[in-house]
C-alpha cells in the first residue's frame, strides 16, 4: 500500500470531498466528468493511479439535474475506469447509500434493491465499501461481498446533546420497532458520556405502501421529560411529526429528532416548519437544497460528518481499526 491517500470526490459531492481532504491534510485528485448531448457522458481520473490505492466520494442521493440513478451509474463508470487504469485498490466512499432502504422483499416479487446496488458495485471491480448509518446494517454486511465497512454518527450526536443531558431528565425514542437497537445504542453511549440515567421508548406504528396508519401508542415513560427521537434518516419528516405529537400528548416537555441523513422531500418544508420540535438536528452526508432558509435558520441543526469519513479512510489506508476509532471517540466526549 502507498503512504500518500489518492482522494478523488465525483463533481456533486465536491464540497463533502474537499472538507475531507483539509481533514487529512491533503488535497483532491484531479478528474474529468464530461456530458455529451445525448445524455451519455464519461468520467476518468487525469492522474497517475497505477497501483495506487484509491478513494472516491460520492453522496448518492436525487437532486434537481441530476438523479440518484446518474449518480450512481457516473460512480460506476469512474470506478470501472480506476480498475483499468491499474488502481491498486478502490474504496467507494458513500455518505449516503442509495437504495438501502429496500433491503428485503415485503410483497410477493418486491426487489431486493441494496442487494442489487451491491451487485453493481463489485461487478465494475470494487474492492471496499464505506458508508454511515444504514437502514439495516444486517442486510448491508450481507449484500456485499467486497470489504463492507459502516460508520455510526451516534458519537457526533452524544457531543451535541451532552450538554443537554446534564440539565435535564431525558428519555431516547425510537419512531418504530425497526429502530429500537440504534435509539438503544445511543441512549447507552448518551448515559455513558454524561453518567446520567437517560430512558428508553419506542413507538408503534404500522405502514403499508408508503403510508403510516395504525397505532400510535408510545411505549415507556415520557411524562415531563425531554424526549429525543433518533432514526437513521428523514424524508418528509410525517415519521417524526407524529412521534412529536404523539410524545406531546403523552407528557412530554419538549421534542428533539436526530438523524444522519437528511433526505428531505418536496414536502418536508411544510411538515417540519408545523411539527412540534425544538430542533431538527442532521449531519451534512446530504446537502440541504430542499429545506427554506427560514427553516434552517429556525429550526435546523447541521453538524460536520466529515471528520469521521477522514478519520475512518486514514485508518483503513494505514490498516488500523474502524473500530477503534469509534471507542476513542466516544472516550474523547466522555474526556
Amino acid at each position: 500500500m502507498s503512504s500518500e491517500i489518492k482522494l478523488f470526490a465525483l463533481n456533486t459531492s465536491k464540497d463533502f470531498g474537499e472538507k475531507v481532504a483539509i481533514e487529512l491534510d491533503t488535497t483532491l485528485s484531479q478528474h474529468e466528468e464530461r456530458d455529451f448531448e445525448d445524455g451519455e457522458h464519461k468520467s476518468r481520473s487525469l492522474e497517475n493511479v497505477r497501483n495506487r490505492d484509491v478513494y472516491v466520494i460520492q453522496s448518492l442521493y436525487g437532486e434537481p439535474g441530476r438523479s440518484v440513478n446518474d449518480k450512481l451509474c457516473r460512480l460506476l463508470f469512474f470506478v470501472g475506469s480506476l480498475k483499468d487504469a491499474a488502481a491498486a485498490s478502490v474504496t467507494i466512499i458513500a455518505p449516503y447509500l442509495c437504495y438501502a432502504r429496500k433491503d428485503r422483499q415485503t410483497k410477493s416479487r418486491d426487489p431486493i434493491t441494496t442487494r442489487y446496488v451491491a451487485a453493481l458495485m463489485e461487478a465494475v471491480g470494487t474492492d471496499r465499501i464505506l458508508t454511515i448509518d444504514v437502514h439495516n446494517l444486517q442486510a448491508y454486511q450481507n449484500a456485499f461481498r467486497c470489504q463492507s465497512e459502516h460508520l455510526e454518527g451516534k458519537n457526533l450526536f452524544v457531543g451535541h446533546f451532552a450538554p443537554l443531558v446534564e440539565k435535564e431528565e431525558v428519555v431516547v425514542l425510537s419512531p418504530d420497532t425497526g429502530g429500537a437497537k440504534r435509539a438503544e445504542a445511543f441512549r447507552q453511549a448518551l448515559s455513558e458520556t454524561t453518567q446520567k440515567e437517560v430512558g428508553f421508548g419506542f413507538l408503534a406504528k404500522q405502514r403499508s405502501m408508503g403510508i403510516v396508519s395504525g397505532s400510535t401508542k408510545i411505549h415507556g415513560n415520557v411524562i415531563s421529560k425531554t424526549v429525543i427521537i433518533i432514526d437513521d434518516l428523514i424524508s418528509s419528516g410525517t415519521t417524526l411529526s407524529r412521534a412529536a405529537t404523539a410524545c406531546l400528548a403523552e407528557g412530554a416537555k419538549k421534542v428533539y429528532a436526530v438523524a444522519t441523513h437528511g433526505a428531505f422531500t418536496s414536502q418536508a418544508n411544510k411538515i417540519l416548519q408545523n411539527a412540534p420540535l425544538e430542533q431538527v438536528i442532521i449531519t451534512n452526508t446530504i446537502p440541504t437544497f430542499q429545506l427554506s432558509p427560514q427553516l434552517l435558520k429556525e429550526k435546523v441543526v447541521v453538524l460536520d460528518i466529515t471528520p469521521v469519513f477522514a478519520a475512518a479512510i486514514n485508518r483503513i489506508h494505514h490498516g488500523e481499526s474502524l473500530q477503534e476509532l469509534i471507542q476513542r471517540d466516544l472516550k474523547r466526549i466522555i474526556a
